[in-house]
C-alpha cells in the first residue's frame, strides 16, 4: 500500500507525489489526478532511486526500476497497470529498444496499453530509459 502525501485538491485537479520516490516537487509532481474525466497523468520517471542514485546495471535494470518507479507513482494515485491507457517511453539509445522491451513484456500486465517509443539525445541524471504513462482512476 502506497501513502499519497502532498497531495492537493483544487476543483477536480489533485497533484500526487509519493515518498518512495525522489522528491522533485520544486519542480514537477509525480502525477496529476484528474477527476472530472477519471485520469492520471505521470510524470516521466527515470530508474533513479529514491536517494537519486542510478542503480547499477544496464538497459534491463534500468527499466525494471523504471516500471517500479512508475508503480509506485500509480499506486499513491490510487490506481495500477492494469489501468495504463498510454505508454512514452524515451531511450538514449534505439539499440537497447530490445532489451528494454524483452522486460516491459515480462512485468506489464497483459492486454499491453498503446505505446510509443522514442530515442532521444539525452535524460537526466545520465539515464538511458524514462517512461510516463497515462492511467485510469
Amino acid at each position: 500500500m502506497s501513502t499519497t502525501t502532498n497531495a492537493t485538491a483544487t476543483s477536480s485537479i489533485e497533484k500526487i507525489n509519493t515518498p518512495k520516490n525522489a522528491q522533485l516537487t520544486s519542480v514537477l509532481s509525480h502525477a496529476v489526478k484528474a477527476y472530472g474525466p477519471g485520469l492520471i497523468f505521470c510524470s516521466g520517471c527515470t530508474p533513479h532511486d529514491s536517494a537519486l542514485s542510478l542503480p547499477e546495471g544496464g538497459i534491463k535494470e534500468h527499466t525494471e526500476q523504471v516500471i517500479r518507479n512508475l508503480t509506485n507513482v500509480l499506486e499513491a494515485a490510487g490506481s495500477a497497470w492494469e489501468k495504463v491507457i498510454k505508454v512514452n517511453v524515451y531511450l538514449t539509445d534505439m539499440n537497447d529498444f530490445t532489451a528494454m522491451n524483452e522486460v516491459y513484456e515480462r512485468l506489464l500486465p497483459s492486454p499491453k496499453p498503446a505505446r510509443t517509443c522514442v530515442q532521444v539525445v539525452k535524460l537526466p541524471g545520465g539515464a538511458d530509459v524514462e517512461m510516463e504513462c497515462i492511467a485510469a482512476i
